[in-house]
């Protein structure tokens, strides 16, 4: 008793004022964490970003007031910032060099989400890899490819290779090379190509179709039919396409020869006419 009666109570206010003062100082941290998480969110919502993109972005601004808030705590009681931060910097690196890959693949989808080369429904060609894009995410990104498998890669074998986008015109041309026999009539074949390719179903008219003479092949005369149709049309184009061409060129008796090959034979053998018989060595046979 004599001991409480002696202490000195008015120490216990400074200390008193620093835990009010780091308790008002959280719930305002917490509060400004909520309002900064609810306006980045509203902000994006306005943009065409995706929405995995906003949520991390909603999220990372949250996480940055309360890591700051808490700091800012960490101070009232005078535990030194700049020592604290020190530790963070040093664990931040060496997380960082742990997970070099990681972080590569969530900055490529980071790039991915902004840029937007490509979105969910698109068919892509990219990493080696074709298919239908089924979701971007930070880290990864999913395909369905047309034999129904699903595959996923890293975002950062996607940013750092060449990206295809498929489906990203509404329209594309449909190119079919045929070769045609040297005795065929040039006028004839061009007349009967470019009227196949105008009557094909689902072709556009324009831009109108096109036949080149592209090649005097080693062994035909290489044409090139071309016919521009909407992209959802393509391989149904292409078959009718192929399938017209042939059809046309075999109704008008144009051929379209196999490849073939020339080979003479020169001092092959005696030019009587009869065989001379040898020994498995080469020699000559003898007679019985």
């Amino acid at each position: 008793m004599q001991m409480l009666e002696n202490f000195d109570y008015s120490s216990l206010v400074p200390l008193l004022l620093d835990v009010a003062g780091a308790i008002v100082l959280l719930i305002i941290t917490f509060v400004v964490a909520g309002w900064a998480k609810r306006a980045t969110r509203r902000s994006m919502e306005q943009s065409d970003l995706d929405t995995t993109l906003r949520r991390f972005f909603s999220s990372l601004a949250r996480y940055t007031v309360l890591i700051l808030g808490g700091l800012a705590v960490l101070g009232v009681f005078g535990i030194s910032v700049a020592s604290f931060a020190a530790v963070l910097a040093a664990a931040g690196f060496a997380v960082g060099m742990a997970l070099q890959g990681t972080l590569s693949h969530f900055a490529s989808g980071i790039m991915l989400l902004i840029f937007r080369p490509f979105t969910a429904g698109d068919k892509v060609s990219a990493a080696g890899v074709t298919g239908k894009v089924v979701e971007i995410g930070l880290f990864t990104t999913l395909f369905d490819t047309v034999d129904n498998r699903r595959l996923i890669v890293p975002n950062g074998a996607i940013y750092g290779s060449t990206i295809e986008n498929i489906t990203h015109h509404d329209t594309r041309r449909v190119d079919v090379s045929v070769g045609t026999e040297y005795d065929a009539d040039l006028g004839t074949v061009r007349s009967v190509l470019e009227q196949t390719a105008a009557s094909i179903e689902d072709g556009f008219s324009d831009p109108a179709p096109q036949v080149y003479l592209s090649e005097l092949g080693g062994s035909s005369i290489n044409w090139s039919v071309r016919v521009w149709a909407k992209t959802s049309d393509y391989w149904a184009v292409k078959e009718r396409l192929t399938h017209a061409v042939k059809q046309a060129l075999d109704e008008h008796g144009v051929g379209m020869p196999y490849p073939q090959m020339d080979v003479h034979l020169d001092n092959v053998g005696p030019t009587d006419g009869e065989e001379k018989a040898t020994t498995r060595d080469g020699g000559p046979a003898s007679s019985a």
